[in-house]
């Protein structure tokens, strides 16, 4: 995947990461969503997983959800789904024992380049990871042609065209024949068109010094043959005719050879909707990918996960706003409490103070009141009261 995002070697590391983490937690990945979710995972939790899987920088996290989200611009999330290619089914037979020629219809992947590269690294990966080691047969198990192949490349990053160039090299010994098909030879790489041992090149035509310059270069790629100039042939062949060079038994190229190629005897025309929905739906394949299917993945366990805690988050929220309402609920009762035994005491306090007061005033009345007789008694013991009363009631207002 990284090769297929066209990531840096720290991306790739992050990525790496990533897919060792889904595997830690039994995630299942089946499609670019599944990826950005475990990303986006990854990058929320990064303090947490720093311990166990290192340092998981949120910026390269953006930079690979960015090259995700491009790569679905151009149909990934479509295209990378479940059901996924099983590559077994590359080298079915039919009841004669006869292999059988499956055909991509690319006319619109021709206009997603970067989908289209995609989609040839995905292919030969799984191609690489799942057939075993058979060294160098006399014949490919399985033969591949990718038409239009200037479109492989023409979009393709540095880091793609390392990984391309790398399983290119790396594909045959799993008995996997690659041709790539192109209207020019300077279309494809050196890099590229250097691991290719077969050669079959139709006419060109140089009528500007840049053409000249492409027809030179194929000519000079061919090993010469003293029987003719192949840059003077490749300008003059026609229909049918090529320039043809094969490897020998030795894996050495052989001299390129003037050869004419036998018209194919298949249906030369485009196939109408009818025609293909036809030949689509009467495949022994059709019922296996024909419905796209949504397991439980990465996507669906992380959404759960995210939805119940937030379930526990706010139970535990609204448990908290419980609490804290019961504790103020408590306290103003404790406050009215507190008021009501306060005025209670205040009232106690006064009526103590007034009665002691009055009690305090009416004997020091009597007293001073008792030196003009009994009225002055009594007349000095209700005016003491009075007094004393509201003395004492003063000071306890104050």
């Amino acid at each position: 995947m990284a090769g297929i995002l066209g990531l840096n070697d720290t991306q790739s590391d992050i990525l790496s990461v990533v897919y060792k983490l889904a595997d830690d937690e039994d995630l299942l990945l089946c499609d670019t969503k599944d990826l950005k979710a475990i990303l986006q995972f990854a990058s929320e939790n990064a303090a947490e997983l720093e311990t166990e899987y290192g340092h998981i920088a949120k910026q390269s996290v953006a930079a690979i959800v960015r090259a995700i989200v491009a790569l679905e611009g151009e149909g990934a999330d479509q295209f990378f789904s479940e059901p996924a290619i099983n590559v077994a089914d590359f080298f079915t037979t039919d009841p004669s024992g006869k292999g059988t020629i499956n055909v991509l219809d690319s006319s619109s992947l021709i206009n997603k380049p970067r989908l289209y590269s995609a989609f040839m690294l995905y292919l030969l990966s799984e191609l690489f990871e799942v057939l075993p080691e058979v060294g160098d047969l006399d014949k490919p198990r399985v033969v591949f042609f990718f038409d239009e192949a200037h479109l492989l490349f023409s979009s393709a990053s540095r880091e793609l065209m390392e990984k391309i160039e790398q399983m290119i090299k790396l594909i045959r010994s799993k008995g996997v024949g690659l041709f790539f098909i192109t209207q020019s030879p300077g279309d494809i790489p050196d890099e590229i068109a250097s691991q290719l041992g077969n050669k079959i090149e139709h006419g060109l035509r140089a009528y500007t010094p840049a053409e000249r310059k492409v027809l030179k270069a194929a000519a000079e790629s061919f090993r010469e043959n003293p029987a003719f100039d192949t840059m003077e042939l490749l300008s003059q062949l026609g229909t049918g005719e090529a320039v043809v060079s094969l490897l020998d038994e030795k894996g050495v190229p052989g001299m390129a050879q003037h050869a004419w190629v036998l018209p194919p005897e298949s249906y030369m025309g485009m196939l109408d909707d009818a025609q293909r929905d036809q030949a689509v739906k009467t495949s022994n394949l059709y019922l296996k990918y024909n419905a796209a299917t949504d397991p439980d993945s990465a996507f669906e366990f992380l959404e759960r996960r995210k939805q119940q805690q937030a379930q526990e988050q706010a139970a535990q929220e609204e448990a908290e706003k419980a609490r804290l309402a019961a504790e103020k609920k408590a306290a103003k009762e404790q406050e009215k409490e507190e008021e009501r035994q306060r005025r209670a005491l205040e009232r106690s306090v006064k009526s103590v103070a007034s009665t002691t007061a009055g009690t305090l005033g009416r004997q020091l009345g009597n007293m001073l009141g008792g030196r003009f007789g009994s009225f002055g008694k009594k007349l000095g013991g209700n005016v003491g009261a009075s007094i004393g009363r509201n003395l004492l009631g003063t000071l306890f207002k104050r």
